[in-house]
């Protein structure tokens, strides 16, 4: 063959067909080599999404807020009425409100809200300047006692006792509640240790708020039943608390199989979850998973697995996590001279420590801080491609906050997470084109709202999620959100996903608990989601936006069978989009 440049003529002898071959054999495989890793990366974000369900339904507590002490926490003793008593006789003004007793500049505050008129709204008038009566007096007393008990302090009474104000000067005068002992009952289990669950001790105030968090931290474990008595103490003031502690069985089993997967590293997953609880009798929860592609497929053309380790401890207020995951993979690619295999592997691990900051009879709030580290390693035939190797670490800090608006039920999250050079954090590859960095910086969001009602005798269950990222840097691709498949936006089946370094999905779900019959304790329901991704790496995509509809069926066979069937459809994607035209799924899943 020969070419012409200019006037010249060059020639150039045949290659052989055999080079030529493994020239677009080359060319061919590093195309499919970088789909792949566009894959591998929606995959890697799939199973990121697999693992943090599996820890939320792992550590899956029930809150112990409103109702928990109904007896002890009505707060109306004032039977409705808000106001002094007008034209009673003899009065006097009021010129100063002041409070005695020991410890009562605790409850300086909570006074304050009403002398200052911060409580008028919702309460009592500020008493400074009216003429007031014995009644008004004891009316004012016991608005006192009432918010003192919103805040938790059930057992602390506001007394008035004699004295002269015709000077103005009103003393209130407080005798706080204090525990006397904790202690367990005889019933208990000998196993039973609370020291670091419930954050109070012998001569603390008793405050209902602490008691829920001592609550709260003994049935964060699934085997375990606990109670909280509430007795009175050998002095004026005192009481007791009995804690009534047993465990079922200290090791629990979670088995389930689903079709969660792709077609690039098998569709049909199976995982084993064991769970001990308590093991160091700190009330701590341990587990170990293990997840993987079933079946021979292809003589092991596809195969993929995810392992995981999670160790959590309470400690009044506080909380310690531990948790790490290892993502492996292993494709047999079909080339023109030889076949090759594409492995890998990637491994994340983090530690966070969180606190509750406040909580009251209608909201939680609760802060953390959390250090994580992430690695990921390609092979071809066994050998390093050492360009694609990840290090990547950083801190996350976030607030979580629920907030129960009457029977309705509402969740924000808010957390910013920074890429750093901790922990030998390598530079990401796709620093050298400006396209991602491993020292990002993100803002990531989410709003979930829970609302049961009926209509007429049939319940119903609306179930909502906005969740939502922004980004100050760009984002290689593990980082970007990415919408399309059950985890996201449904009615998708996966094998394809829209990235982009800023983004939003919204779900919606409509549920209807079936009460006839056999299928007591199943569930219908419909769902509609929709979600948009943007940002520079947004650019190249046919479309940047998704949704999707799906219909389902949940529910228990049993005491220990959980299942779920559902089918998608697309009602909205990218013209060139691919997804199957009915995306269906299943789950199932044994606890024991």
């Amino acid at each position: 063959m020969y070419f012409v440049v200019k006037r010249f003529r060059f020639f150039v002898e045949p290659l052989p067909a055999v080079v030529l071959a493994g020239i677009f054999s080359i060319l061919f495989a590093s195309l499919s080599f970088a789909q792949r890793l566009e894959q591998l990366d929606a995959q890697r974000q799939q199973q990121a999404s697999a693992h943090q369900a599996r820890i939320d339904r792992e550590q899956q507590t029930p809150d112990q807020q409103s109702g928990l002490f109904n007896e002890l926490a009505a707060t109306d003793q004032l039977g409705g009425r808000r106001s002094y008593v007008h034209g009673e006789k003899p009065c006097f003004e009021i010129r100063n409100v002041q409070l005695d007793g020991q410890h009562a500049y605790r409850f300086a505050s909570t006074l304050a809200s009403i002398t200052g008129g911060r409580d008028r709204g919702r309460g009592l008038a500020s008493p400074i300047g009216l003429c007031l009566g014995a009644q008004s007096i004891q009316t004012l007393a016991v608005r006192l006692q009432d918010l003192l008990i919103e805040q938790g302090y059930v057992t602390t009474r506001v007394l008035v006792a004699p004295q002269d104000i015709s000077n103005g000067n009103l003393t209130l005068t407080v005798v706080p509640g204090t525990i006397s002992a904790l202690r367990r009952t005889d019933t208990s289990d000998i196993r039973a240790h609370f020291w670091n669950a419930i954050p109070i001790s012998d001569g603390d105030f008793l405050n209902l708020r602490d008691l829920e968090q001592g609550l709260e931290n003994l049935r964060r474990l699934p085997s375990v039943q606990a109670d909280i008595d509430i007795g009175p103490g050998q002095l004026p003031g005192q009481s007791e608390l009995l804690i009534n502690w047993n465990q079922s069985k200290p090791l629990r089993v979670f088995a389930s199989v689903d079709d969660a997967g792709n077609k690039a590293t098998g569709k049909y997953q199976a995982a084993l979850t064991v769970a001990a609880d308590h093991i160091f009798t700190l009330n701590d929860i341990f587990y170990v998973s293990d997840s993987r592609t079933l079946g021979n497929t292809k003589n092991q053309r596809r195969r993929a697995g995810s392992s995981g380790f999670h160790y959590s401890i309470p400690w009044g207020y506080w909380q310690l996590a531990f948790n790490t995951n290892r993502f492996r993979y292993h494709q047999l690619i079909a080339a023109s001279i030889r076949p090759y295999v594409y492995s890998g592997e990637s491994r994340s691990t983090d530690l966070t420590l969180s606190r509750v900051v406040w909580r009251d009879n209608r909201r939680k709030t609760q802060m953390y801080l959390k250090g994580w580290e992430r690695r990921s390693y390609n092979y071809i035939d066994g050998t390093e491609l050492e360009l694609q190797r990840r290090r990547t670490a950083g801190w996350e800090l976030g607030l979580n906050h629920r907030e129960y608006l009457s029977r309705a039920t509402l969740d924000v999250a808010v957390a910013y997470r920074r890429g750093t050079g901790a922990r030998g954090a390598m530079a990401a590859p796709e620093e050298q084109t400006g396209e991602g960095t491993s020292r990002f910086r993100l803002v990531t969001g989410s709003l979930s709202l829970a609302v049961p009602f009926r209509i007429g005798q049939q319940a119903f269950r609306y179930y909502g999620t906005l969740r939502a990222q922004w980004n100050s840097t760009r984002l290689v691709a593990l980082d970007q959100f990415a919408i399309g498949g059950r985890y996201t936006v449904r009615g998708f089946d996966g094998e394809q996903v829209l990235m982009g370094e800023r983004g939003w999905a919204w779900r919606n779900e409509l549920a209807m608990p079936l009460q006839v019959g056999v299928l007591v304790g199943q569930e219908l329901y419909l769902g509609l989601d929709v979600g948009r991704v943007g940002g520079p790496a947004s650019r190249y995509l046919a479309g940047n936006s998704l949704a999707g509809a799906v219909l389902g069926i949940r529910g228990q066979l049993g005491k220990y069978v959980n299942y779920e069937l559902f089918a998608g459809k697309p009602l909205h994607k990218p013209e060139t989009f691919k997804t199957a035209r009915i995306a269906s799924g299943f789950s199932m899943s044994i606890a024991y």
